[in-house]
């Protein structure tokens, strides 16, 4: 049966990293789009700023090296035209081997391509319910909640799955003690762009004594069953063992104290957070402590003691479907046709991941828009070769039983078809190639 051609603008629901990536996708195909978010008369607890694409936690996109996954994603998001790693690479800041942004910069980026779309609506509105339309991408993130989430579920027919997600807290820079501190980037990779807080063993034996004991604060149906090990709290890791986080996020490894010439005990590392660098993240530390008990544990890292806290770490509830038994590899509704989702509601998780399902929704939107049969728009998905491929194979992959959020990894691709005997950098090496030569066939595709 042939489609009809879409006629009214495609309703995307949603104005986060997903969301505005889908509605650029389509945009960018010709295909209307109003795009629906509730900012600015609404506001969600974790949600700090009124423009689009707000980071809520990291300012960090990860590694942007090729022989790391989510460095490869973004490399074949680039490729593919993506709206979100476009503006982290225009409002880059020092991080060494990884992408961090401006964060406030980023979300202005964004919202500026957006808004100066002319195919693009911006409607301010909270949404309730799934709206009615040809074709409507749901990527209201994974806080969504009340009576929206009550209508997807109960459309959806399914239960409720979640995990607990956490934010680092940020300090001004000019009151960090630069005297103690020093610049360095681990195993010299990058420019210095990392500011260290070095700790002795006497030092980081009381640090990790008063973090254990701290006060934390009160979360409705908290449940350390539910937290993601990839956004675990820094006192829940700590609660493993008084060594856990000299090998997690306070690891002095590669590090050298110039003051003594020496590795460090331990180490606490600060992210630039701003172009301006004025403002600094505690890396790894996300945290559920109480804020006073923030102010008071964290000041005791070296450098510290005297920090004037911007933002205090948060933690939330994050929503996510049991998408394997519900959604296509194209992000589509298994029987109903013209309804997506996108973003970590989906079950990818992290930034890039959550912008590369928004790419994948609004390419295949826009070729069901324009009346492209089902037969050609699965060709153009991108293959299980591609990190961004794996990433939506995965999610629709009705033998996964127990389902639970992922960032993108190698193990998520099939091996190489290959009877020589390889060293892991070879094999990653020639996984490099194979999934951005299939990027390379899509845009051919395309053409």
């Amino acid at each position: 049966m042939a489609e009809v051609r879409q006629q009214n603008p495609v309703l995307v629901i949603g104005g986060g990293l997903a969301g505005c990536e889908a509605a650029w996708q389509l945009a960018e195909r010709k295909v209307p789009v109003q795009l629906i978010d509730m900012k600015p008369q609404g506001m969600t607890p974790a949600h700090h700023r009124t423009d689009l694409a707000e980071l809520v936690c990291s300012n960090s996109l990860r590694s942007n090296r090729l022989e790391n996954a989510v460095g490869l994603l973004k490399e074949e998001m680039r490729r593919l035209g993506s709206l979100i790693v476009s503006c982290a690479d225009e409002t880059q800041i020092p991080a060494g081997g990884a992408l961090a942004v401006d964060r406030e910069g980023f979300s202005q980026c964004v919202t500026e391509r957006i808004n100066n779309h002319p195919l693009i609506e911006r409607v301010s509105q909270t949404v309730t319910r799934i709206p009615d339309g040809d074709i409507v991408v749901i990527a209201t993130g994974p806080l969504t909640e009340g009576d929206l989430f009550t209508d997807i579920r109960d459309r959806l027919g399914i239960e409720t799955l979640y995990f607990f997600d956490a934010a680092a807290p940020i300090v001004a820079a000019d009151s960090i003690d630069l005297s103690i501190v020093f610049r360095q980037s681990r195993y010299g990779r990058g420019s210095d762009d990392y500011l260290n807080c070095p700790m002795d063993k006497t030092q980081y034996q009381l640090f990790y004594d008063e973090l254990i004991h701290a006060r934390t604060a009160d979360i409705h149906e908290f449940d350390q069953r539910h937290i993601f090990e990839g956004c675990m709290p820094v006192e829940t890791m700590a609660q493993r063992g008084l060594d856990t986080l000299r090998f997690g996020p306070m690891k002095p490894v590669g590090l050298t104290d110039p003051k003594t010439g020496r590795q460090p005990y331990a180490c606490v590392q600060l992210r630039q957070d701003d172009r301006q660098g004025q403002l600094y993240n505690l890396v790894g530390f996300q945290t559920r402590l109480a804020f006073s008990e923030q102010k008071r544990v964290f000041g005791l890292i070296p450098g510290l003691e005297k920090a004037e806290w911007i933002r205090f770490g948060v933690m939330h509830r994050n929503t996510f479907l049991p998408s394997p038994d519900i959604l296509n590899r194209d992000f589509s509704v298994r029987g109903q046709p013209g309804l997506y989702f996108a973003g970590q509601i989906t079950g990818v998780e992290g930034y890039v991941e959550s912008a590369a399902s928004g790419l994948v929704t609004g390419r295949q939107a826009a070729f069901q828009a324009q009346g492209m049969p089902i037969l050609l728009r699965e060709e153009r998905l991108p293959s299980a070769q591609t990190v961004i491929g794996a990433l939506s194979s995965y999610i629709s992959d009705p033998a996964i039983r127990h389902f639970q959020p992922m960032n993108a990894n190698f193990g998520l691709l099939p091996r190489l078809e290959t009877q020589d005997r390889l060293s892991k950098q070879q094999r990653i090496e020639r996984m490099i190639q194979r999934s951005l030569d299939q990027i390379e066939n899509l845009l051919a595709k395309d053409r």
